[in-house]
């Protein structure tokens, strides 16, 4: 495991490598982050991208989508993974928010979760991007770069990571380290084929150290 200083150097390296890593899911306003964050489990954003660019034409409002059979709403995403799940609630979740919420995103980290279809990741980003809230919000690649830098444990859940993830790494940097450790993941440290050769943190990583021996 990294300790503190370590740690920081991470961090810091990581922020060189891409200092304006942002969220890559277009959108124009809260509402429309939800719905592509729900679009996103399981798939790239580059393919929610594509898709949204015309469901978002199509679709401006919760009631837009309400007005829909739920088969047209699934014959608009259906190129997405897990399409005919994901139409079903995101009807659900227009539906909420126009009976709980007077057809607003809520803010809280608490009442986006009670929302169909979004889970604590969601509900993470959408509080970070959208309103600003400080918060890491744990996907494949926040997961994959903290366990193999050794700043989580190999068998923490995802839960755990946020959590260590938040004790280790100071509250104003929460939100701008998901997004850089998402690239550093995405465009970096792959899954299959991690460019451990030219990697910054590779003489802190035990991980690329032992990819590198393997070669």
């Amino acid at each position: 495991m990294l300790n503190k200083k370590q740690i920081r150097y991470c961090l810091d390296e990581i922020a060189k490598m891409f200092p304006n890593a942002e969220c890559e899911l277009e959108h124009a306003n809260p509402f429309e982050l939800v719905i592509a964050v729900v679009l996103s489990a399981q798939c790239t954003d580059a393919l929610v991208n594509k898709v949204t660019k015309d469901l978002f034409k199509k679709y401006q409002t919760p009631e837009d989508y309400l007005k829909v059979p739920l088969e047209e709403l699934q014959n608009d995403i259906k190129s997405i993974g897990l399409f005919r799940n994901k139409a079903k609630n995101i009807q659900k979740l227009c539906k909420s928010l126009i009976e709980e919420y007077g057809g607003e995103v809520p803010h809280s980290k608490e009442e986006l979760i009670k929302l169909a279809g979004v889970g604590r990741k969601t509900a993470n980003v959408v509080a970070s991007v959208a309103f600003g809230e400080p918060a890491i919000a744990v996907d494949t690649h926040v997961e994959r770069v903290s366990k193999r830098l050794g700043i989580c444990k190999w068998k923490d859940s995802v839960l755990e990571v946020e959590e260590t993830l938040m004790k280790k790494v100071p509250m104003e940097e929460w939100s701008v380290t998901h997004h850089r450790l998402i690239f550093f993941g995405r465009y970096h440290c792959k899954a299959k084929n991690p460019n451990c050769p030219e990697c910054p943190l590779l003489d802190i990583c035990r991980e690329g150290q032992k990819r590198m021996k393997e070669r």
